[in-house]
Formats: C-alpha cells, sequence, structure tokens
C-alpha cells in the first residue's frame, strides 16, 4: 500500500511542480516523498520511478497525438529507433523514471540514515 502510495504521490506532485519549476524538479519531489513515505531502499527506487514513468510516458503520448504523430517519428528516426513515435515516448518515460528513482533511492537512505 505505502508503494501505491508513493507512487501517485510522486507522480503527482512531480506533474505540480513541474508547473512552476524546471523538469529535475522531479528529483526534489521525489526524494521528499521517499522520505515522507518510509519505504526500503529498492521500493522507494521503484515507487519513483514508476510514479515519473507513467507521469512522463503518458505526458510524452500526449503531446504525441495532439500533433498528429509529425514531431516523434521523425526524431526517432534520426535517432536510428524506427519511424515510430513509441520509442521516443518509451525513453522520455524510462529517463524520467531513472531520475526520480535515484532521487527516491537517495531520500530513502538518507531517512533511514536519521533515523537510526
Amino acid at each position: 500500500m505505502k508503494f501505491v502510495v508513493a507512487a501517485v504521490l510522486t507522480a503527482l506532485l512531480g506533474f505540480t511542480i513541474v508547473l512552476f519549476m524546471p523538469w529535475w524538479s522531479v528529483a526534489v519531489t521525489s526524494l521528499i516523498v521517499a522520505i515522507a513515505v518510509s519505504q526500503k531502499p529498492l521500493l522507494a527506487f521503484l515507487a519513483g520511478f514508476t510514479g515519473i514513468f507513467l507521469l512522463w510516458g503518458t505526458h510524452a503520448f500526449i503531446i504525441d497525438s495532439l500533433n498528429k504523430h509529425i514531431l516523434a517519428p521523425k526524431v526517432a528516426d534520426i535517432l536510428h529507433m524506427g519511424s515510430s513515435s513509441m520509442p521516443i515516448i518509451l525513453v522520455t518515460g524510462f529517463m524520467g523514471g531513472l531520475v526520480a528513482g535515484c532521487a527516491a533511492i537517495t531520500g530513502s537512505f538518507s531517512a533511514n540514515l536519521t533515523r537510526k
């Protein structure tokens, strides 16, 4: 249950904070959520990764759909990923998830240090 709460909270805070701050502020929100919701480090990483992966993947898909799938296939073709937009969407989600997951595991380790 803590995992789901942490993932949803990470996604909600990540969505909200990016409206006012740069993209990397999702790392700050993931760190704060991982400190607030105490979990084992691996679960904290997965919660941060999952929350932002779903958020950024969904956001990239919505943007791609709104521009009628014009830009993402061209970018994928330039990066030798085929001519589909799905690899770019997955890479976008993966990169955001990796940033958030690393911040969340850092927050979990920091919380464990202060609790001992």
